[in-house]
């Protein structure tokens, strides 16, 4: 992994880190469904108008559509869908932490159905990863936290599981920025549909509702999803979700910064725990020395 792709990688894991801040000061005065499928459209016009810019088209291949489809769904639509509606209920940072098992589904799911081995270093990850989550979960469930909400968290964090095991087949062929505008517009779409059917409108705006959407329209909406796209094109989806390890510990840390959300030290021992999981997953699947993949140019 070349210092481009760290670079990358770090700059990523903070912004989708703050997106749980500044979604939780959305839907603290905005109906979370209506808000985040306004979000996609204006996210997905941005990431086409920059695309065609770019030189960039919409003809994309088949295999290219599937995976963008199937990206939109589960990343746009079940796994933000799901985290705003959660965090109604539930603190950014417990979404955060929630959302940074993220990697241990993807081997777990990459061994079931990809047939990816996993070392032994990866299974004592994996087992760490469920001992973290165990410890956090048992000091917040004891405290009272809204079990609603962190199972959406959890079904959320499985979408994007998913939708990271496609994302290889939708980044490789060009036209990453074309891909991130149009499963956008196919998030939005969803959600539009859902909101209309399922959720009472409401919105009263604010300064800080409007900063925030500003924000998460064009960082964690548009920055970071054409930077994670990237990132999967240059190094793998696995070697890419590494970097999820860093999200409690960003995501905890901005919430902190701007929602005084505090952590009690089962929460820090938790994250602590889920981070070594995750690392030992991640280093369990590397190749062995002197037979390193190419990389992306």
């Amino acid at each position: 992994m070349d210092l481009r792709a760290i670079g990358m990688g770090l700059a990523f894991a903070l912004m989708w880190s703050s997106a749980f801040t500044s979604a939780r000061i959305i839907v603290a005065d905005a109906a979370p469904l209506a808000s985040l499928s306004l979000r996609f459209l204006l996210s997905g016009i941005v990431g086409v108008l920059i695309a065609l810019a770019m030189g960039q088209t919409w003809r994309l291949s088949p295999a290219q559509w599937r995976a963008t489809i199937i990206f939109g769904l589960c990343q746009n639509a079940l796994y933000l869908g799901l985290n705003f509606v959660a965090m109604q209920t539930i603190e950014a940072s417990l979404a955060a932490i929630i959302a940074a098992t993220m990697p241990l589904m993807v081997a777990v799911l990459g061994w079931l159905f990809l047939k990816d081995k996993i070392r032994p270093l990866g299974v004592w990850g994996l087992i760490a990863g469920v001992i973290g989550v165990a410890i956090i979960m048992g000091s917040r469930l004891s405290g009272g936290v809204d079990l609603y909400g962190v199972i959406l968290c959890g079904i959320a964090a499985l979408a994007l599981s998913l939708a990271t095991l496609s994302v290889r087949g939708a980044s490789s062929g060009g036209n990453v920025m074309m891909i991130v505008g149009l499963q956008m517009f196919i998030g939005s779409g969803i959600l539009a549909v859902v909101a209309y059917l399922f959720e009472p409108f409401h919105v009263r705006l604010s300064g800080p509702l409007i900063a925030a959407f500003a924000y998460t329209t064009l960082v964690p909406g548009v920055l970071a999803t054409f930077v994670w796209f990237s990132l999967v094109n240059r190094i793998g989806a696995v070697r890419a979700a590494t970097f999820h390890f860093l999200n409690p510990f960003f995501g905890v840390a901005v919430a902190a910064a701007l929602l005084g959300e505090t952590l009690g030290w089962l929460d820090v021992l938790g994250v602590a725990i889920i981070a070594g999981g995750i690392l030992a997953v991640q280093l369990s699947k590397q190749p062995p020395s002197g037979k390193q993949p190419q990389q992306a140019a």
